[in-house]
């Protein structure tokens, strides 16, 4: 299973981007996981959105299409999902009922300096992500609250109970998107 890593922060050392590799490296074989980074898409514009899309659009769209799921890592901005992932979705969402998105298994998780761990977040990408037909994981959401806590300076995750719930979730995902037709 060929897995797209999708973070909603740019930031260097985002702890959401640290989830997704230590995801990468955590999962079991034969799944694979690669992220991709949304820096270069540019803002969704309707007069854009034609047969010849920008470049950077076109290598977003050919990425999701290439991929038998997403798992998405959303930071919480102002009580929702940051700018560049909701932009990077409504150009995935098109057309409607017939984009990439469209019965694409998606997985979320997330992390947050705050005790809260990014919840809200979470619950806004799932109501997007319905309107786009994506499925989402029915599970126990993965939060971790205190992620300043919980890596090393250079991105490891080391707070054990995190490792432990992170490789549970992963597993428990990939055999649930495997079912997903």
């Amino acid at each position: 299973m060929k897995i797209l890593g999708v973070s909603g922060s740019l930031r260097k050392h985002s702890y959401n981007t640290g989830l997704l590799k230590n995801g990468a490296d955590l999962l079991e074989q034969p799944a694979s996981l690669v992220i991709y980074d949304l820096a270069d898409i540019p803002f969704y514009n309707e007069d854009l959105d034609t047969a010849i899309k920008p470049g950077p659009v076109q290598a977003w769209l050919t990425a999701v299409a290439a991929a038998d799921a997403l798992l998405f890592a959303t930071p919480e901005y102002n009580h929702s999902v940051p700018a560049v992932l909701k932009n990077a979705i409504d150009w995935a969402s098109r057309p409607a009922f017939k984009s990439v998105l469209a019965n694409k298994p998606a997985g979320i998780l997330s992390s947050s300096t705050s005790l809260v761990g990014g919840a809200r977040a979470q619950q806004h990408l799932k109501d997007v992500l319905g309107s786009t037909l994506t499925p989402v994981f029915p599970a126990p959401d993965y939060l971790l609250p205190l992620s300043q806590d919980s890596f090393t300076s250079d991105g490891k995750l080391i707070n054990a109970t995190a490792v432990r719930r992170l490789i549970r979730y992963l597993n428990d995902f990939v055999a649930w998107a495997s079912n997903i037709d």
